[in-house]
């Protein structure tokens, strides 16, 4: 059995040709999609913002083999994405991810000074 990374992955898009009944929806969930909607999830968080109602953005955790690597985390969020976007009635184009291989990311750790 394979390794298995932990990924976050940001997947961006742009909203297009928005049917008005989906249009009026996103505007009126605005509020819940903004900077403090931004978190990592299994399922996928959305946040974009409301004026111009242009972009988007959808954050994921991903886990699959490391040897399948960050091209496959990508490709799993942007087939959740779509599945999600599309289930909503959303119309989209031009996805797009940034991944995060959370397995091999350096943290470094400030260290109290003594005095």
């Amino acid at each position: 059995m394979s390794e298995q990374h932990t990924y976050r992955v940001i997947v961006r898009g742009t909203w297009d040709a928005l049917t008005d009944e989906a249009r009026q929806r996103l505007l009126a969930g605005a509020g819940g999609h903004g900077m403090s909607s931004m978190r990592f999830t299994e399922e996928g968080s959305l946040s974009y913002e409301p004026s111009p109602l242009k972009h988007f953005s959808m954050r994921y955790v991903v886990v699959c083999d490391a040897e399948d690597g960050e091209e496959m985390a990508a490709a799993i969020a942007e087939d959740r994405a779509e599945t999600t976007l599309r289930g909503l009635g959303y119309s989209f184009c031009g996805l797009r991810s940034t991944v995060t291989d959370m397995n091999t990311m350096k943290v470094n750790v400030k260290r109290a000074s003594r005095r």
